[in-house]
């Protein structure tokens, strides 16, 4: 029961589909009621004249007559059985497509903070696995959670008309009194399988997520010697994920003959009741016939009652997920954003990434203007990158405000704000899909000719011009046929293409050479005009041109004002200027 009511949330995927769901719960029905009260009724009323010799016997066309009512009663279950089956696999397979588009769009929704905490592989292991598990579940529920039920209560039907109307039959009656001996194992067994199945489903999206980060450090596994490591991580993982699978077939498939083996007591029992009572043979016949439709239900129930803890386990693990908080929402009355101007202020802002650790980002207040290229510079870790995803709210702050034209952030719709800001990371990712398609996620209306103006501003179009198809090239997963500097030309033009008020660049020259770089400055110099701009930026080339520079350290701005005034006032970013020169000279 308690297995049940977890499930309750998630029936009202079975209410969606309600034509089809009820094709099978009528089918099944249907199904039931001819195995378990029509076939001990066909063994009991249809055989026995067939065999009465007494005055002759019948004449052959009743003989034929009364033996087509066995095919037409098997066809009649058959063609239920079948219909039941094939409706119940149809609402399961349109199950699994919604689970998965609602625990998919969950994803989409929850804030970076919640991503970047858990391993990709698991998450993919829980959209994947776990669904699918979920999916089984409700589909059995939905096929035998009425099927076997009416199986059984036909059954049981048949059993009492016939101690009714067999004399000598009601003794048998005591033979149902086996019937609740076949709930023990079946607790027994469930008990197990629940702590069993969490555990398998764990080490299934570890198994996973090792799978997934092996495939994405394919170049370093094979530049360090990694493979012979790999193979043994990976051969210890899908060893315990062999045990747990085992002890978990262990439980579940020593319930059947557990509950055969009470079954066959059960007949036993009848035997020696029927013939101490001096019951007829085709009556002994029927009444087995029905204990056996009786058993055979109770058989699948308690399978049904495995599925129910496997998908507790698996509710577990995707309820992390879906009923996950997510605290960066759209506000209830959005305030209109027909175009934002870019003025950035930052009011006193502390934010950590989890509530344990120490603050990326305390007391931070600041304010940028309209159309100013500000740079952001410091030693890693000292809060750059943080300050910079806190005005697209990548993240949500701590304490503070972040504001954008005088309004905070979160008055905003979040598709609203995001329009309006462009971001260059220094791994830009590419879709595996056209080169045109990629740009066009900067500005989906654009015009072919905008497109190959962006990828010209970004240096990008000589090179995409010389590729067999252009811009209709496909670029693989994650742009792997691309170099780094060309992925990164196609994400400067995805960001020109974009022509947001506020632009962010993380690194965003980082994997070209000088000449691109310079080719890229003089392209960003014209997207720059009148715009606001974050420059994140170790290479000090990148944001010389800056008219206004932020000195980040441990969470702090300790210093801000020209490149000039910087180099002759603050000895942190003397340092900084200092050892990249360096770097510069010694290469």
């Amino acid at each position: 029961m308690r297995s049940l009511r977890r499930l309750r949330p998630y029936l009202h995927y079975l209410r969606r589909e309600k034509r089809v769901v009820s094709a099978a719960i009528t089918y099944g029905i249907l199904f039931g009621i001819t195995s378990g009260l029509g076939v001990p009724l066909l063994i009991k009323f249809v055989f026995p004249p067939v065999f009465d010799r007494t005055d002759g016997g019948l004449p052959l066309g009743t003989v034929i007559l009364i033996a087509s009512a066995i095919p037409l009663a098997f066809m009649l279950r058959a063609v239920t059985g079948y219909l039941n089956s094939y409706y119940t696999q149809l609402t399961g397979v349109k199950v699994l497509e919604a689970i998965r588009r609602q625990y998919f769009g969950k994803l989409q929704d929850l804030p970076l903070s919640f991503i970047h905490t858990r391993r990709s592989g698991d998450l993919i292991s829980r959209g994947l696995a776990d669904t699918a598990q979920l999916q089984i579940t409700l589909t059995h529920l939905a096929n035998d959670g009425l099927k076997q039920p009416a199986q059984l209560l036909g059954a049981l039907a048949a059993l009492v008309s016939l101690a009714f109307i067999s004399p000598g039959a009601g003794i048998v009656l005591l033979c149902l009194c086996a019937l609740p001996a076949a709930i023990f194992p079946i607790r027994f067994v469930g008990r197990k399988i629940v702590r069993r199945a969490a555990q398998f489903q764990a080490e299934l999206g570890s198994a996973t997520s090792i799978f997934s980060e092996n495939l994405a450090a394919a170049r370093e596994v094979r530049a360090f010697g990694l493979e012979e490591r790999e193979k043994t991580r990976f051969g210890a993982l899908t060893r315990a994920l062999l045990l747990s699978q085992m002890k978990i077939a262990k439980y579940h498939y020593a319930l059947s003959p557990a509950i055969e083996l009470i079954s066959a007591t059960g007949i036993g029992l009848t035997l020696v009741l029927a013939y101490r009572s001096g019951l007829e043979l085709e009556s002994f016949i029927a009444i087995v016939g029905a204990l056996y439709f009786a058993y055979e239900p109770i058989k699948k129930l308690g399978a049904l009652n495995n599925e129910l803890k496997r998908a507790t386990a698996a509710l577990d693990r995707l309820e992390v997920v879906l009923d996950a908080p997510n605290p960066i929402t759209d506000p209830a009355a959005p305030r209109p954003t027909d175009q934002l101007h870019g003025d950035l202020t930052f009011e006193d802002v502390t934010f950590a990434y989890a509530e344990t650790e120490t603050p990326a980002l305390t007391h931070v207040s600041v304010t940028i203007s309209a159309g100013t290229v500000c740079a952001l510079v410091g030693p890693s870790g000292a809060g750059k990158s943080t300050f910079a995803n806190l005005v697209p709210r990548f993240y949500e702050v701590a304490g503070g405000r972040v504001l954008i034209d005088g309004h905070d952030v979160r008055e905003y719709r979040l598709a609203d704000l995001r329009r309006h800001i462009a971001l260059v990371s220094q791994d830009p990712v590419l879709f595996n899909d056209t080169i045109r398609a990629n740009l066009l996620l900067g500005r989906p209306g654009a015009t072919p000719a905008e497109v190959e103006q962006a990828a010209r501003d970004a240096s990008a179009h000589e090179f995409i011009s010389t590729l067999p198809s252009g811009y209709e090239t496909v670029v693989g997963e994650r742009g792997v046929s691309l170099s780094g500097g060309q992925r990164q030309r196609l994400a400067m033009a995805r960001a020109i293409l974009r022509n947001a008020p506020i632009l962010i660049l993380d690194e965003a020259t980082s994997a070209l050479d000088s000449d691109s770089e310079a080719a890229i400055q003089g392209a960003l110099r014209k997207l720059m005009a009148g715009k606001t701009v974050l420059i994140i930026a170790h290479r000090f080339s990148t944001i010389r041109h800056a008219s206004h520079i932020l000195v980040f350290d441990q969470g702090k701005i300790v210093g801000q004002g020209s490149h000039d005034e910087l180099i002759a006032t603050h000895p942190l970013y003397r340092t900084l200027h200092d050892r990249q020169q360096f770097a510069i000279d010694s290469s």
